[in-house]
């Protein structure tokens, strides 16, 4: 087994102990080989370092961590059998979609099986009438929006990467059309999932699809966001909209953060059912000037988008196009055909790589808070001088509708001391978030770097009762080790 794996720890003992335990796991993944491989076949199986390395990672700045074998299955029931036997030799369980995570949620941190779900790649079950759609995990995003595009549907639900669907309802992930369209939670209908002794179960029971429920405790919800550590999500059950009939999307620049975020809440304060409505700050419109070759305004701007018929979108347009000048709103640009659409929304969607662009050879981390939309104003600018005070690069983009906001922190990967401040920063943004009765995670998820921040957002009862959960459906912790919840005390 590889030394990756080994603790830090001073004690000699300890290190002894943990050395010992792994190259015992090392033993037996020797001698489930051919079990795993009677499952899914010899291409179903890979222990070659690429491919583990591959399955170690994800967006993160988290270190890679592989697995000490990664399984392709390609149906549920190899999924279950595969699980048994890894629930039989006590070996941890991983599942991976894409890997765009962004909070180290794949990373083995104890060896293990890496469960790679791509070959499970069906859309099963559409119903267009009903307006639901059932996936397995290897299906993406867009994927199932070409195949849905000459039905007159779409799912909406857009974090930007083109995540695994069943991945982004592990991680209850979100995006840029939350505002209207909900989370991943309001999506989510039905699941499949396998757990960690290989039981299948179907969290609103099998070929269920209502679109509410009062029926007992609601299992889907437990395993939305669950981040892989209750079981492995096989199949997803989606709800689906009609394709708007126009679509509008409007550009404001104003004079500070205040402006913007009460524009934002007299517009849904209006009524006006706004698709999207996404906040760059100063610094972040700079660099998507320069990456881009674009000329907005250097100051806090907010992107908009509109859905719905041609004579709502223009009703939504004009209510706010009134609100954004009430408050010191300049530069209102829209549009409606396509082309002209996209370039309003280039800076937005390049935001990402323009944020890399300021440091050149360096990494961008996200990081990923939300609080109340009356606290945005307060916290932004308190995140924008403590960047300055560190002097750390961390251009802001938000979900402003949601009160989800991001600093694209770009930083030296090879730069022990730096990635040290964009730690501590991380933390102290969380902490102010969590300060102003918001969230240290409002779509990234917990994985491995937020786990003390959940114990101090929820309190300790509330973790008690979370590892009760997770004792009852994997009193072995399998099922994807080390994450959301802290290790217990030895």
């Amino acid at each position: 087994i590889s030394m990756f794996y080994l603790s830090c720890d001073d004690s000699l003992s300890f290190t002894v102990c943990v050395y010992v335990r792994l190259s015992e796991q090392a033993a037996v993944v020797d001698s489930v080989l051919s079990a795993f491989r009677s499952i899914c076949g010899e291409d179903g199986v890979s222990m070659g370092g690429a491919v583990r390395e591959q399955h170690g990672r994800d967006e993160s700045v988290h270190r890679c961590r592989p697995p000490d074998v990664v399984v392709f299955p390609r149906c549920v029931e190899e999924v279950s059998a595969l699980a048994k036997v890894c629930h039989k030799h006590r070996l941890p369980i991983i599942p991976f979609g894409t890997g765009t995570g962004l909070e180290g949620g794949v990373g083995a941190v104890k060896g293990g099986v890496s469960f790679s779900l791509r070959n499970m790649e069906q859309i099963l079950d559409l119903h267009q009438e009903d307006f639901d759609v059932t996936v397995e995990p290897g299906v993406t995003r867009k994927t199932l929006n070409a195949y849905l595009r000459d039905t007159g549907l779409w799912f909406p639900v857009d974090p930007g990467a083109d995540a695994s669907l069943c991945g982004m309802a592990a991680t209850s992930a979100s995006g840029t059309n939350a505002v209207r369209y909900g989370t991943m939670r309001e999506n989510v209908v039905n699941l499949e999932v396998v757990l960690a002794d290989g039981t299948i179960i179907h969290t609103a029971g099998k070929g269920r699809r209502p679109r509410k429920t009062s029926a007992g405790y609601n299992l889907t919800n437990l395993f939305v966001g669950s981040e892989g550590t209750l079981g492995i999500i096989t199949k997803t059950t989606l709800r689906l909209y009609g394709i708007p009939e126009a679509m509008v999307s409007a550009v404001c620049s104003f004079p500070s953060v205040q402006a913007a975020v009460d524009s934002t809440v007299q517009i849904l304060q209006a009524g006006v059912p706004i698709a999207r409505i996404e906040f760059l700050d100063d610094v972040m419109i700079d660099a998507c000037n320069k990456f881009s070759s674009l000329s907005y305004p250097v100051t806090p701007t907010l992107f908009l988008e509109f859905h719905g018929s041609e004579r709502s979108v223009e009703e939504q347009v004009s209510t706010t196009a009134d609100i954004t000048q009430s408050n010191g709103g300049a530069d209102f640009q829209w549009a409606q055909d396509v082309e002209t659409r996209n370039q309003l929304w280039k800076a937005r969607h390049d935001a990402w790589y323009a944020a890399q662009a300021l440091r050149p050879g360096c990494k961008a981390y996200a990081t990923d808070v939300c609080v109340p939309l009356s606290r945005l104003p307060q916290i932004i600018v308190e995140t924008k001088k403590d960047l300055i005070e560190n002097k750390l690069t961390g251009p802001i983009a938000g979900h402003v509708g949601d009160g989800n906001f991001h600093c694209l922190m770009v930083v030296d990967p090879n730069d022990p001391e730096e990635l040290h401040s964009v730690h501590l920063f991380s933390e102290r943004l969380a902490r102010r978030a969590l300060a102003m009765d918001g969230t240290c995670t409002g779509e990234h998820g917990v994985g491995l770097g937020k786990r003390a921040l959940l114990c101090e957002e929820v309190g300790p009862m509330a973790i008690q009762l979370m590892q009760g959960l997770k004792d009852t459906l994997d009193p072995n912790n399998l099922m994807n080790p080390g994450k959301i919840l802290l290790p217990r005390e030895m």
